[in-house]
């Protein structure tokens, strides 16, 4: 697969060594390897998603999409080290050449070359080795669950389960002055942990662990109990609640059943708590995406901090790691290394993979991987190169373009080079990268689809036109006004005459709506329109929701309604008015729930209204036009109903279509594209979006109108 582009806000890292996390992977590997059947039955909350979702959007929909997911190959690994390659616009931190550790689901993978952001990245000293490195991201957990302890010099904490995490976990509480007691079912494990300063080490199920731990603690039981086993039921909880003193700590930092007995944490007044990964920042897309660090003075111990306060134990001295190496595989043999910890014949702790990183060329490679290209249209006159393949892509667009007749797949582009590979394979593309570049600089396409975040489109849109080419891309066209004027300038050069340039407004696309707009066809005055969205909550610091990614929900979302309107309407909106809930709005932005009030050129007026605050069982959208004594009304793109001088018709799909593979057909096929047609409609839908952010802070009306700079 390609290597990944250094981005800004992160490193480029040529991985020397990284660790195999045998319990989380093992997992993981287990879980692909259930059947459908099984996969169900491990998790029933995400059948009943399942079954929610097909009552409203179709089965057969909902299936594709379901196993479009369950085909999504995940990358294995989060604890890695290596040599910085390339650093990103904005790092300060690190230069070419640094040695560094990295962490990280998705970053710190088992990969030749990868992309890490800064703050999952920590610098190694020269004498702490790559091997030691690799361990970082299980230091770090082990430091997180031992934060959440609480401790105090001199108390007695008890590890339950001692694996990998366990034995560091371990070393760590010996190394700050805890008089540590260790547990585990295997022996061996409890001799070890004595030698990592352990006070004692009990087997259990043999030992009377609850009389070795009160004898060992004057008769109080432990200060702290840190379960770091993984179990399918309760016992270790159990065991942590028989062998707590009063007012004693329980932190469970590994896997059970988490089934508490009420009488033992009345009587002691137990506290319990759950660690998440290696502290305050983990898995946050502000922390661990964007960057943001949390203040010192605030908060002591983040998630970086904690990485760093156990490479400080690795160069002091105070945490081994030679002894807990198990086995050392070159990443060409990988998969033995997998056969070995799935099998359970071997005895296994710390499972090493090693990589020609150490003294390797300093720059990547080529970014582009070559297939041989299966999609069968051979000899189309469309040539398509992909850039982004997030979940729409893969779920919706992708399967949707299957279909559509007289197009050749040539060129995919991701940031990820796993997810631009898989894509290449599935849809038989002939090559992927991951460099965009690549794709737009291809004599041989002459169409690019666009479906990357939505701050990149402008730029993405006018470089395809620009190269040339006819551009699709997802909505919206841009997220500030600025954008959409160079974009009309784009349109303007040389180069972008005669391209084609559309934006995923599907809706109007699909079979019920070109149904309702026949059915209005001949109308003789404006119509009243309601367009009702029970859109669901999306969180606050999700990609969507940041003003300088996603735009956020108006620009990114309420776009599509608006054109569907202006579909309806056969006019252009010259009027805003927006209004959101206000008071106490819990959890909610402002763009979350509101209603938006459009007038239109012909007359027309239509209604959004827009909420994230409603249930997923009730039906998502539903739309009302009303005109000359008529009805008409669009339930979630499956259903509609029709009346008409007392009459009433219903129409009923088997599924829902939402114009996803019509908005294709026309954008590839169409013979009479209304290309200027279709782009004055963009400017004004995009500009209402703009006016009705403008209208919400203002709490006025707002004309729409096109200024020479739009």
């Amino acid at each position: 697969m390609p290597a990944p582009l250094c981005k800004p806000g992160g490193v480029l890292v040529r991985n020397v060594n990284s660790l195999i996390s045998i319990g989380t992977e093992k997992s993981m590997i287990d879980i692909a390897r259930k059947n459908l059947l099984a996969k169900a039955q491990a998790r029933p909350d995400l059948v009943k998603r399942f079954i929610d979702k097909a009552k409203k959007e179709g089965l057969l929909n909902v299936y594709k999409e379901a196993m479009n997911r369950l085909d999504e190959p995940v990358a294995l690994g989060y604890s890695s080290s290596g040599v910085v390659l390339d650093v990103g616009q904005g790092i300060a931190e690190f230069v070419k050449g640094d040695r560094v550790a990295c962490s990280g689901a998705g970053f710190a993978s088992h990969a030749d070359i990868i992309w890490v952001p800064e703050n999952l990245c920590v610098r190694l000293p020269e004498n702490v080795s790559f091997e030691e490195g690799a361990f970082v991201m299980l230091g770090g957990i082990a430091m997180q669950g031992i934060r959440l302890a609480e401790l105090t010099f001199g108390e007695s904490v008890v590890v339950v389960g001692l694996g990998l995490l366990g034995m560091l976990t371990v070393q760590i509480l010996s190394a700050y002055g805890c008089k540590v007691i260790g547990i585990d079912i295997d022996a061996r494990k409890a001799v070890l942990a004595k030698e990592f300063g352990a006070s004692a080490g009990f087997v259990s199920g043999v030992d009377d662990i609850k009389a070795g731990v009160e004898n060992l603690t004057k008769g109080f039981g432990a200060d702290a109990v840190i379960i770091t086993a993984s179990s399918k039921d309760n016992a270790p909880l159990q065991m942590a609640e028989d062998i707590s003193r009063k007012k004693g700590r329980i932190v469970l930092v590994g896997v059970a059943d988490i089934q508490l007995t009420r009488k033992n944490f009345w009587d002691k007044e137990l506290v319990f708590s759950v660690s998440k990964a290696a502290g305050p920042g983990s898995i946050e897309p502000i922390y661990e995406q964007r960057n943001y660090d949390y203040p010192v003075e605030y908060v002591r111990w983040t998630e970086k901090r904690n990485l760093e306060e156990f490479v400080s134990l690795l160069s002091a001295k105070r945490v081994c790691l030679e002894r807990l190496i198990t086995h050392r595989f070159n990443i060409t043999n990988a998969l033995k290394a997998y056969e070995m910890i799935t099998s359970g014949k071997e005895r296994c702790v710390g499972v090493l993979l090693e990589y020609a990183g150490k003294e390797a060329a300093v720059e990547p490679e080529a970014g582009k991987v070559v297939f041989a290209g299966t999609h069968p249209n051979g000899g189309a006159e469309a040539v398509l190169g992909l850039i982004g393949g997030g979940m729409f892509t893969k779920n919706i667009l992708l399967p949707a373009l299957r279909g559509v007749k007289n197009v050749a797949f040539k060129g995919v582009a991701t940031t990820t080079g796993i997810t631009s590979a898989h894509i290449a394979k599935k849809y038989g593309f002939e090559y992927c990268t991951s460099n965009y570049q690549d794709v737009l600089k291809d004599d041989k396409i002459n169409n690019v689809i666009v479906t990357t975040r939505h701050n990149l489109h402008s730029r993405m849109v006018i470089e395809g036109l620009k190269a040339g080419k006819n551009v699709f891309v997802e909505k919206p066209l841009c997220v500030n006004e600025s954008e959409l004027a160079d974009i009309r300038d784009a349109l303007k050069l040389p180069e972008a005459s005669g391209r084609k340039l559309m934006v995923g407004f599907n809706r109007r696309y699909s079979r019920l709506a070109r149904e309702a707009k026949e059915f209005f066809g001949l109308k003789s005055m404006p119509l009243v329109m309601n367009y009702r969205v029970n859109a669901g909550y999306i969180p606050t610091d999700h990609w969507t929701q940041d003003a300088a990614v996603g735009g956020d929900r108006i620009i990114g979302e309420v776009c599509h309604f608006i054109d569907f309107l202006q579909f309806m309407s056969g006019s252009y909106p010259i009027s805003v008015f927006a209004n959101s809930i206000s008071g106490d709005t819990g959890k909610y932005l402002k763009s979350d729930n509101l209603c938006l009030q459009i007038k239109f050129a012909d007359g027309s007026v239509g209604n959004i209204v827009y909420a994230a605050c409603g249930s997923k069982v009730f039906s998502r959208e539903r739309v009302e036009v009303f005109c000359e004594e008529s009805v008409l009304v669009i339930e979630d793109f499956k259903t509609a109903l029709i009346i008409r001088s007392g009459r009433q018709k219903t129409i009923k799909r088997m599924s829902q279509d939402m114009g996803y593979f019509d908005e294709l057909e026309y954008f590839f096929n169409s013979r009479e594209f209304a290309a200027q047609e279709l782009f004055k409609g963009y400017l004004y839908t995009t500009l209402a979006t703009f006016k009705a952010i403008e209208s919400l802070e203002q709490g006025v009306p707002l004309k729409i109108e096109l200024s020479n700079n739009i």
